[in-house]
């Protein structure tokens, strides 16, 4: 049933029309040549991702030969996606520290909430690296001992016999000596001292980091962007799709998150999220960060009109009244470009798998 429904999917992207119009803003959807100004943005912006031409046999004849898909490799991802879990059970319950004077009143007193109180604490993650011992304060009551002690057992009235200084140059004479002296035979290696249960403890401090390769292709029917995603041990073995689901929220895991056929590779499985809602989410994503741009825009365009008043009162030519009027008429802005959609659309898929670290970009 599954093949049956990928060779349906490659029909339908077969029969679909190339978008040619540029509809980034009012749908969310962009064209092949938007796709690819886009891709060398962010290329050229942040150099962990490039340009990847994939197989002869499925290169795309609306793309560049040699830039079918974009790839990014080594991604880490540091824990599973249930760690990030808020639940009601009695683990990830909250309660209140107060911290400071009890008896003051107001502000005085610092009140925070814990959450999640309940759970365990496990040394073997990065948001819990275990207990650290304290560090002696050496401006302590008993901070002082040993220095004193040691400043006591010396004598300025003693002093030195030079005889005994070494001479620097006979030390040199003697390693020249022993680097001509013929090489020992080397010791046979020692056992190792530790045990098999201490090998286990220092194992289990070790934090285990899985990576990824992601991959981003352009979807002709959905006129998207669509992520792909390869996931590896710490040993670098691939891992199982049951893994790599560990690593989704449990909204798209199964869902819009499955394990699909590369479309520029003619053996490789690949998990990808599905991209029919993506024009949706986009076209929102768009409109509230275009807002925060045209307001910058704007800004940026008042000051740059004050300082050419200002270099206008010292002009001795003088202009028509038309032409005044038309340089005093405020231009309108352009507002986000297109070259930052897949910047947008990695912070988009940094929600469905937030502990693979896809999203590397600047902030907004």
């Amino acid at each position: 049933m599954h093949a049956i429904q990928q060779q349906y999917w490659a029909v339908r992207d077969y029969l679909s029309p190339v978008l040619k119009e540029s509809k980034f803003r009012e749908h969310g959807r962009i064209t092949p040549e938007e796709f690819v100004a886009a891709g060398d943005f962010l290329a050229y912006k942040f150099p962990v991702w490039s340009w990847e031409a994939g197989e002869a046999s499925k290169a795309r004849d609306y793309l560049p030969a040699n830039k079918q898909y974009m790839v990014t490799r080594g991604i880490p991802c540091l824990r599973r996606a249930t760690s990030l879990a808020y639940t009601d059970a009695d683990e990830d319950a909250e309660r209140l520290l107060s911290f400071g004077d009890s008896s003051a009143a107001g502000n005085e007193a610092d009140e925070w909430v814990e959450t999640h109180a309940g759970r365990r604490a496990n040394p073997d993650s990065a948001a819990n690296p275990g207990v650290i011992d304290d560090i002696p304060d050496l401006d302590g009551p008993h901070g002082d001992d040993g220095l004193t002690a040691a400043a006591a057992n010396l004598s300025l009235s003693e002093t030195p016999n030079l005889d005994d200084i070494p001479d620097m140059e006979e030390d040199i004479e003697e390693g020249d000596d022993a680097a001509a002296a013929p090489s020992r035979a080397p010791l046979p290696p020692r056992a190792p001292a530790h045990t098999s249960k201490e090998e286990e403890v220092t194992n289990a401090n070790l934090l285990s980091v899985r990576t990824y390769d992601v991959m981003i292709t352009y979807d002709k029917y959905y006129q998207t962007p669509r992520i792909w995603l390869l996931g590896y041990d710490e040993n670098g073995t691939p891992l199982v799709p049951e893994q790599i689901f560990q690593d989704v929220t449990a909204e798209h895991a199964f869902k819009t998150v499955t394990i699909e056929a590369f479309p520029h590779s003619t053996s490789l499985q690949a998990a990808s999220v599905h991209p029919c809602k993506h024009a949706s989410v986009m076209r929102k994503l768009i409109e509230r960060m275009n807002a925060g741009v045209v307001e910058e825009q704007k800004a940026q365009r008042k000051s740059g009109a004050k300082e050419g008043k200002k270099k206008w009162l010292f002009k001795r030519g003088g202009g028509s009244g038309k032409e005044d009027k038309a340089a005093g008429e405020e231009e309108e802005v352009e507002g986000m470009r297109v070259d930052f959609y897949l910047v947008v659309f990695l912070k988009f898929i940094a929600s469905i798998v937030p502990t693979i670290e896809v999203d590397s970009t600047t902030a907004f």
